[in-house]
């Protein structure tokens, strides 16, 4: 209730208070009680009565669904098609989990609408556009009819939309293609004054131009509009695709916070297929890191949560879930 219908005028509130005095004299021998201008229900002429029925409780109007402001625990869902299981998992974790849907190419939207409404009602959800493996497959113009199709099939369920994935990777294709699908999908989403994130690609010494180094690229083809406008700007990152290297994240996220100075930031993609011991050194390292700066939100978001952790009765699940702290 706003503050105008709470603070009424001392002639407002002499009216009512004539109007229910005349009302009880009037109805006393029922019980009678009547609404206040501002809503409220008046005391009952018989307060003691015991066969007064209790007054119905106002019910409030329902809040939006919020997205993560602090620490966010994420998890790739590359599948819908076990759904129940999927949900499942979501939901026992003892953390509110942020699902990344992964939209696989040529799938209509139509396709994820009851599987992702039954997911946001347990965790938040981002929805990834297209998977950076397929970018490269259509048109600046056919991306941006994705993400409109998409928007208007899903916008109800998706918290978070990754306008761009592992932008920088060569594999996309053509540089100045790639920068008008993101710029694109980013404009057309903020019109709808929506949440963007952009997950770019850390390839410190194995890159295969150095014009695709992560920072060289964002710099040079992320707009200004969009260093100062993205919701969250994520780093993938994938151990076994850069020799072994664990680089100094603490002086990554330094860097990447200058870079985009209202983003929130974190990792966006991760995982490995080596043995399950691999596995758990490395979610405990990075769901568990400490990184010195505000904005850092963690996220991490596992590449093979379906192929781990889904059902919860995997031993994968339960070390993801001891590792949410």
């Amino acid at each position: 209730m706003n503050m105008q219908n709470r603070t009424k005028t001392n002639k407002n509130i002499i009216a009512s208070l004539i109007l229910i005095l005349t009302f009880t004299s009037f109805s006393c021998s029922k019980g009678s009680s009547i609404s206040t201008e501002s809503g409220t229900q008046a005391p009952s002429s018989t307060p003691d009565d015991p066969t007064q029925p209790p007054e119905p409780t106002p019910t409030p109007p329902p809040n939006p669904v919020p997205t993560p402001t602090a620490k966010m625990y994420g998890v790739t869902v590359d599948s819908v098609a076990n759904i129940n299981d999927v949900v499942n998992s979501l939901n026992s974790l003892s953390q509110k989990a942020t699902a990344r849907i992964v939209f696989d190419e040529g799938m209509a939207a139509s396709y994820y609408a009851t599987p992702i409404q039954k997911i946001h009602n347990v965790s938040y959800v981002m929805g990834e556009i297209l998977d950076s493996f397929y970018v490269k497959n259509v048109t600046a113009a056919q991306y941006l009819a994705r993400t409109q199709e998409y928007y208007n099939a899903l916008s109800s369920s998706v918290d978070i939309w990754e306008i761009g994935n592992e932008i920088n990777g060569e594999w996309l294709g053509n540089t100045s293609d790639v920068a008008t699908k993101m710029t694109s999908a980013y404009d057309f989403i903020k019109s709808k004054g929506k949440t963007t994130a952009l997950t770019l690609y850390y390839n410190e010494d194995c890159w295969k131009y150095p014009s695709e180094e992560m920072f060289t690229w964002a710099n040079a083809n992320v707009p200004a509009r969009m260093k100062s406008g993205l919701d969250y700007v994520l780093v993938s990152y994938y151990e076994d695709d850069c020799n072994g290297l664990r680089p100094n994240w603490q002086q990554v996220f330094a860097k990447l916070a200058q870079m985009f100075p209202n983003s929130k930031i974190g990792f966006g993609e991760m995982g490995t297929t080596k043995s399950q011991a691999a596995k758990t050194d490395m979610i405990q390292r990075y769901y568990r890191m400490n990184i010195s700066q505000d904005r850092f939100v963690g996220g991490y978001f596992w590449w093979y949560f379906v192929q781990d952790m889904v059902p919860s009765s995997k031993p994968m699940w339960q070390i993801l879930n001891n590792n949410l702290l």
